[in-house]
């Protein structure tokens, strides 16, 4: 286990971050049904037949050191939701990458998923010191690329032909950072989207 990011229990008005555990199975099992997003090809986004192995792989990369994975707990409906992480942790950097992310499609477009990467930034930069933050994303998957420049993300570039997906298609990955020096303003920011009835 990796000291410098070690398992810890996030709490929000809207979601907690849980760390991930076997127990969650069924929970997820039952998020990953909602909406079917593992038929999205432009992301990976586990079966509910897969969910187990996920957690599995998701567990061995935190024993390994470089995954913090977590549980995404809906405070409103009493259950997990989905799933994220810390990953590409390198502590010599002190730099992560937040990913491996995705939420039922009932809590999308809720304050679920602005909450739950503002509780991970401040983990990330108040906590753990870091300074940057990466979020990455499929170059032609416009939902989460807005999702991330929402919160106040910058764009950093694109990784053409980064890596092959289950499908066989090659992906280019958009790269997003929010640095140490800008965590103050893109912190009041996410403060403020909370803070709106609605997302929007």
């Amino acid at each position: 286990m990796n000291p410098w990011m070690s398992p810890v229990e996030l709490q929000g008005k809207h979601a907690h971050l849980l760390p991930l555990s076997r127990d969650h199975l069924p929970d997820l099992v039952d998020a990953t049904r909602d909406g079917e997003l593992h038929r999205l090809w432009y992301t990976t986004v586990p079966s509910a037949d897969e969910m187990e192995a996920e957690i599995e792989r998701r567990l061995s990369l935190q024993a390994a050191g470089s995954m913090l994975p977590f549980s995404v707990f809906d405070a409103q409906l009493d259950k997990v939701v989905g799933m994220t992480t810390f990953m590409n942790i390198d502590p010599a950097a002190r730099r992560v990458e937040i990913g491996s992310t995705w939420c039922r499609r009932a809590v999308q477009r809720t304050h679920i998923n602005t909450e739950c990467k503002w509780m991970l930034l401040r983990h990330a930069f108040e906590s753990q010191d870091c300074i940057a933050v990466e979020l990455r994303t499929h170059f032609l998957n416009q939902q989460s690329r807005r999702a991330i420049e929402r919160i106040g993300a910058k764009f950093d570039g694109v990784l053409r032909s980064h890596m092959i997906m289950a499908n066989g298609t090659v992906r280019d990955t958009a790269v997003y950072s929010v640095i140490a020096a800008e965590w103050p303003t893109v912190s009041v920011h996410l403060r403020w989207l909370l803070d709106k009835p609605r997302e929007s």
